[in-house]
């Protein structure tokens, strides 16, 4: 059988479960995947190491390599070492490190997009010992060790899913960091009509108001050329599920991307979130794909992937899918636990007759 060649979009946990259950159709399906992954990161460890040293923020890039990690066992503990994330240490107490929770059991944002609070005023007032190693997952330190070493983000991260024995290929949407911006209305709850422009990706993503629009900074960064590469050779795009405002559409608003999304030959599928975030707080599901049209008109999806439960009434959903040339398919795919999160192997399973079926 002839290897299908699928390209996932997103960033942080989102794509970390999409990846998981691209590896999960691997049994019955000869899967090619490639990760193209934001770089809008600005929160935690990542943006602490590019405000610091420059160049690519680290972490949805590590999630991503972390995802696709081959199951032998030396590569499982280098997964491992890539997410263990260092914490303060207590006065008097000997170093200890801290390892994150696993990724799998988390479907939302990435540490690296919360405020550590490890370093600095957090650490005095917790009694903690002040480090610069505090809140840092290792894969971000090696990711920019190699950055810094090759000169290419691109050759890092092949060089990093080496060593990681990846199934799979990791590529920035960008070699260049951008910022991400919204306007905003209802910032101050005191002033529900007012419209701001909140700054930075960490600060979308925690945002109380409503999200109205979204740029780039700067408006039109260079596509990565080997991510354009793999678009155009592609037989499925994947979007989502992820944050949809700081992970899913920044990919959009890249015109080089934008372009070769709309023109290659491969079919899209969306897959939708279980639940909504604080920055899409007023969003309905359909208005998920709404914002899909939005960004990017001339986007055509051929099916649109998600949970009878998280969707409610279908009708609205099914009519926003079809407003994009889409199928709605309904699928359990969410853990049985109740809690908003993809099980991987259950979206891998409502996955394989998707990609596997002839056009």
């Amino acid at each position: 059988m002839t290897a299908r060649r699928v390209v996932a979009f997103g960033g942080g946990h989102g794509l970390s479960a999409s990846l998981r259950a691209l590896r999960h159709c691997a049994p019955e399906l000869d899967l090619d995947i490639t990760a193209v992954v934001t770089v809008g990161d600005d929160g935690g460890s990542s943006g602490r190491l590019r405000a610091e040293r420059g160049g690519l923020p680290p972490g949805d890039l590590r999630q991503a390599l972390v995802a696709l990690a081959g199951d032998h066992p030396a590569t499982r503990r280098s997964a491992g070492l890539f997410q263990h994330r260092f914490a303060a240490v207590p006065a008097g107490v000997p170093p200890l490190g801290a390892a994150d929770p696993d990724p799998a059991a988390t479907d939302g944002r990435d540490p690296d997009r919360r405020d550590q609070g490890t370093n600095g005023p957090g650490a005095e007032r917790t009694g903690a010992r002040a480090d610069g190693l505090a809140g840092h997952a290792v894969g971000n330190l090696v990711l920019c060790g190699l950055m810094e070493l090759l000169g290419d983000p691109v050759a890092a991260l092949e060089h990093a899913g080496a060593m990681l024995g990846a199934v799979g290929r990791v590529l920035p949407m960008s070699r260049q960091p951008v910022g991400i911006e919204a306007r905003v209305r209802g910032v101050d709850p005191t002033a529900p009509d007012e419209v701001r422009t909140v700054r930075g990706q960490h600060q979308v993503a925690v945002t109380t108001g409503r999200v109205e629009s979204l740029r780039l900074t700067p408006a039109a960064p260079a596509a990565c050329a080997e991510a354009i590469e793999a678009i155009m050779a592609a037989d499925w795009l994947i979007f989502g599920p992820g944050s949809w405002y700081t992970s899913v559409l920044p990919h959009l608003l890249v015109p080089q991307l934008a372009d070769a999304i709309v023109s290659t030959s491969a079919r899209r599928l969306v897959t939708l979130n279980l639940a909504a975030e604080k920055e899409t707080l007023g969003l309905s599901v359909a208005d998920h794909l709404a914002a899909l049209h939005w960004y990017l008109a001339e986007l055509k999806v051929d099916l649109v992937l998600a949970d009878a439960t998280a969707v409610g009434d279908p009708e609205p959903v099914e009519r926003a899918a079809e407003s994009l040339g889409a199928r709605l398919v309904l699928a359990p795919v969410a853990v049985l636990d109740g809690t908003p999160r993809h099980d991987p192997a259950a979206l891998g399973a409502a996955l394989v007759p998707v990609l596997g079926a002839d056009r």
